[in-house]
C-alpha cells in the first residue's frame, strides 16, 4: 500500500492511477490529519508527501512520522513544487528518502517509487547483520534507540547526520567518495552535488565537539573515520 498526501485532487489522482496501473494498492489523502489517521490504522511501505497543505505542511508531517516509535522507517518521498536546493536539503535532512519536483513525468514517478522501494526492502534485509551499538573514538551509537553520545554526552543530531554518522561508523578506517557518500546516505536518486556532503560533515564535526576529529578529509576524494 502506498500513501499519497496531496491536497491538489487532480495530481492526487493522477499519482493513484500511475502507481495503480503499476500494480500498487494506493490511498489519497488531502491533508495531514487525514494520514495521520490512516496511520493508526495499517502503515504502509511508501509516503508520496506534498509539502504545501493545508493545516500542517509536510515538513511538519515528516518531522512527525520520522520521530514516531512505529512509523519512523516508513519510506517517505517528497513531491513538491519547491525546487531550490535549499528545499531539498532541508527535506532530506529532516528524513525524506527522495525528493520529486513538480511538474514531472509520470514515468520518472514510478521509476523513482521503484527504486525506493528497492532500496527499502535491501535495507530490510541487511538490519540483522549490523550492529545494534557502535563506537569509535568516544562516539557512541546506539541505533536500537538512535541515541548518540560524545563522552557520554548526548548528541543532538538532524536524520540525515545520524545516517551519515551510522555509514562513517560502519566503515571504519575505509575512505569513501563524496558520490559513494551521496548514492549511500541520501539514495541513488539524489541530484545534489558533492557540497552537501560537505556542509554535512562540518556540521557533524562541529556537534561532535572533540570527537569530531576523528572525521578525516581525504583530500580531493571524500572522507573517513579512523586514524
Amino acid at each position: 500500500m502506498i500513501y499519497i498526501v496531496e491536497d491538489d485532487e487532480n495530481i492526487r489522482e493522477m499519482e493513484s492511477y500511475a502507481l495503480k496501473n503499476s500494480g500498487y494498492e494506493v490511498r489519497g489523502f488531502s491533508c495531514g490529519d487525514e494520514l495521520r489517521a490512516a496511520l493508526d490504522e495499517a502503515l504502509p511501505r511508501l509516503i508520496l508527501l506534498d509539502i504545501m497543505l493545508p493545516g500542517e505542511d509536510g515538513l511538519a508531517l515528516l518531522r512527525s512520522i520520522r520521530g514516531g516509535e512505529t512509523t519512523s522507517r516508513i519510506p517517505i518521498m517528497m513531491v513538491t513544487a519547491k525546487t531550490t536546493e535549499l528545499d531539498k536539503v532541508r527535506g532530506l535532512d529532516m528524513g525524506a528518502d527522495d525528493y520529486l519536483s513538480k511538474p514531472f513525468g509520470i514515468m520518472e514517478l514510478v521509476s523513482r517509487v521503484k527504486a525506493l522501494l528497492r532500496r527499502a526492502e535491501q535495507n530490510e534485509g541487511s538490519k540483522t547483520s549490523e550492529k545494534l551499538t557502535l563506537e569509535y573514538a568516544g562516539i557512541r551509537m546506539e541505533d536500537s534507540s538512535r541515541r548518540v553520545t560524545t563522552y557520554g554526552e548526548e548528541v543532538d543530531l538532524t536524520y540525515k547526520e545520524y545516517e551519515l554518522l551510522k555509514f562513517l561508523l560502519l566503515n571504519i578506517n575505509i575512505v569513501m567518495a563524496r558520490d559513494r557518500i551521496l548514492s549511500e546516505v541520501w539514495g541513488f536518486d539524489y541530484e545534489g552535488e558533492s557540497r552537501t556532503v560537505d556542509m554535512h560533515i562540518k556540521t557533524l564535526r562541529q556537534k561532535l565537539g572533540n570527537a569530531g576529529s576523528a572525521i578525516k578529509t581525504i583530500r580531493s576524494v571524500g572522507y573517513k573515520l579512523g586514524d
